[in-house]
């Protein structure tokens, strides 16, 4: 389909001699009562119509193919007084609405009007529509819509638990479904078609485009889906089409009142809508049809009920567990009831209530990022506590607020959060491997900072607000890619609060800086020994050479490099005041380099870490390491 079309535009170029003539013959019957007021003419004895323009059009929709509109039309025209003496003239402008009727599977040619008068205000509106012909569906009333098109074709399941059988769905509506290859490369999985008419297909075998004759409502889905993506996909991509074909089908006329080889909507694979400002038609269609698909195919009531026994099950069969420590059983659950993906089935619960679902299923940096759990209402939609190592680098590096915060020792960035280092919070392994602890997971609110997060609008952005909701769409097989904002939230001013309180400014560590010494090897020889390290050790933990630990106690002027002092940093674990007082008192800096701001990242924020651990991250973000192992 076209970007857009214009039914005011279309009226007013095809109807131009009816309103003109209704006008006319309104200004004609009723020029003594017009509301109109004049210095030169004081009784109006006549009206005559010189021209109209067509400002608005308010489109009402009904079953079937009918609409019905009112036109607001401004028009020009003259008043005359005559009397014994001479006559007066004088050119008045008025708007007026006319309101009509029509049928768009007639073309309009049952077009009529029903009346005329003085425009004074627009009535109200009980199913509007763009003037694109699109229905007009608020946030808020999607619930109500895809209850109404279950009212319409799947009773049964507002008021029992059950999967939608998509094919029955769609053969209800009187719809017929083809396995069919759409495109070569899958670049769209979902197509119907509005006409009768010979459809394009590709024939994988052959290598190359066919077509065959199809009758109105065919379906083509193609048959890839099944292997390349999973069947809950599959289901919503015929959902979504049927969705279409309920709520779509005026548009499509309409584009066939200005094009009539216009046949079919094609639905691309990334599905949502275009992330610019100005969204046409088609991604409004392409949004309404997203947003239906999972609430026909999850109905608000049954799901939440069949939700409640889920979470029944699993917490009997895990006692003393919290939602949040099964609610990824639950997904699967629902997922697998329904018969629709895993993302569909978290965004649902989400939406639903279900806040815990919100930390499920993440994946970030490549790694599973465990279930976490928040005060309901303490994030909004577009919010977070995980991110990934490489946005954590650079908004420490950029946003003072938080290089405050971090350079204060009192955070640790931990499972891909930043998190108050307290015992409470971040607990180690037998391998020395720090973690959150299940209090922590628990209540991110209260230990973790917030992030804002939007979509990466690379090259293949368009359309990746998939559910407008792809923020809670961090799965490892998703190619949504993301950038994290620290947030100026409250939220992030009440962590700061508890980690200050926790992490009082250690006095023993006061003492240690105000007695450092100002040279370089006078600085290393006071931090080993109030760390308790050997040369030997030392060396060890860095992947160093001992004599090269010995000649950097020794000498002030030994040649060394900024990554042989990060590395003893971390080494010595040193909180991020101690580390910067020993870059500061060898002959280096760090700058704004990446690699650089990398450093700064790791002397911050994992400074528990080993050397090893950090050159990991390291590498994960395409930098070389401190020092190579031996």
């Amino acid at each position: 389909m076209a970007q857009s079309r214009s039914f005011r535009e279309y009226i007013s170029n095809r109807f131009y001699n009816e309103f003109f003539t209704a006008v006319s013959n309104f200004l004609e019957q009723n020029y003594r009562d017009l509301d109109v007021s004049s210095k030169r003419v004081y009784k109006i004895d006549r009206a005559e119509l010189a021209d109209i323009r067509v400002q608005h059009v308010y489109i009402e929709n009904h079953p079937g193919m009918r609409i019905s509109f009112d036109v607001l039309l401004e028009a020009d025209f003259e008043i005359g007084e005559t009397d014994r003496h001479n006559d007066r003239f004088d050119e008045k402008t008025q708007w007026f609405k006319v309101s009509c009727i029509g049928d768009l599977s007639k073309n309009l040619s049952d077009f009529a009007i029903s009346s005329i008068e003085e425009y004074y205000n627009k009535n109200k509106q009980l199913n509007p529509m763009s003037d694109s012909l699109v229905p007009i569906i608020k946030s808020e009333q999607l619930e109500a819509v895809a209850k109404e098109i279950l009212e319409k074709y799947y009773r049964e399941a507002l008021y029992t638990p059950m999967a939608i059988d998509p094919t029955v769905l769609a053969e209800r509506m009187g719809l017929t479904i083809h396995l069919k290859n759409i495109t070569p490369d899958f670049s769209s999985f979902g197509q119907i078609f509005f006409t009768d008419c010979d459809a394009e297909y590709y024939d994988k075998d052959e290598s190359e485009f066919k077509r065959m004759p199809v009758n109105k409502g065919a379906i083509f889905v193609d048959p890839d889906a099944y292997f390349l993506r999973n069947l809950g996909s599959v289901n919503n991509t015929i959902v979504h089409e049927c969705v279409h074909w309920d709520l779509h089908r005026k548009a499509f006329e309409l584009e066939r009142l200005y094009n009539e080889e216009a046949t079919q909507i094609k639905c691309l694979v990334v599905g949502g809508i275009n992330p610019t400002k100005a969204r046409s038609a088609t991604d409004w269609m392409e949004w309404q049809a997203n947003a239906l698909a999972p609430r026909i195919q999850m109905p608000f009531t049954q799901t939440k009920i069949k939700t409640g026994e889920f979470l029944r099950k699993y917490l009997q069969l895990f006692p003393g567990s919290e939602a949040i420590d099964i609610m990824e059983n639950v997904i699967d659950e629902v997922a697998l009831f329904f018969g629709v993906s895993r993302f569909a089935a978290k965004i649902r619960l989400v939406d639903l209530g279900f806040e815990e679902a919100v930390g499920t299923f993440t994946f970030i940096d490549g790694r599973y990022v465990k279930p976490h759990a928040f005060k309901p209402g303490a994030l909004k939609r577009n919010q977070t506590y995980s991110i990934s190592e490489r946005d954590a680098v650079f908004e420490s590096s950029i946003n003072p607020v938080l290089q405050e915060s971090i350079q204060s020792g009192n955070y640790l960035f931990v499972d891909s959060h930043f998190c108050i280092n307290d015992p409470k919070y971040i607990d180690y392994d037998d391998f020395g491997q720090a973690f959150l602890t299940d209090y922590a997971r628990h209540h991110m609110d209260e230990c973790c900072l917030v992030f804002d997060l939007t979509v990466n609008r690379g090259a293949n952005s368009y359309g990746k607000q998939f559910y407008t909701e792809c923020v809670l769409y961090r799965d490892a097989t998703s190619d949504i890619t993301f950038e994290a904002h620290f947030s100026d939230s409250k939220l992030n001013d009440d962590v700061n609060a508890q980690a200050n309180a926790i992490r009082a400014y250690n006095e023993e560590l006061a003492k240690v800086m105000q007695e450092l010494p100002r040279g370089f090897s006078g600085s290393l020889k006071a931090l080993m020994a109030w760390k308790e390290k050997t040369v030997e050790k030392l060396a060890e933990e860095c992947c160093l050479d001992p004599k090269t630990i010995q000649r950097m106690r020794n000498n002030e002027s030994y040649d060394t490099t900024i990554e042989t002092v990060v590395a003893i940093c971390i080494a010595l674990q040193l909180p991020p005041v101690a580390s910067q007082a020993l870059i500061n008192n060898s002959p280096f800096s760090l700058g704004y380099s990446e690699k650089h701001l990398a450093y700064q990242f790791l002397l911050n924020c994992h400074y528990t870490k080993s050397v090893i651990e950090c050159n990991e991250i390291l590498a994960r973000l395409s930098l070389g390491p401190l020092t190579r192992e031996k």
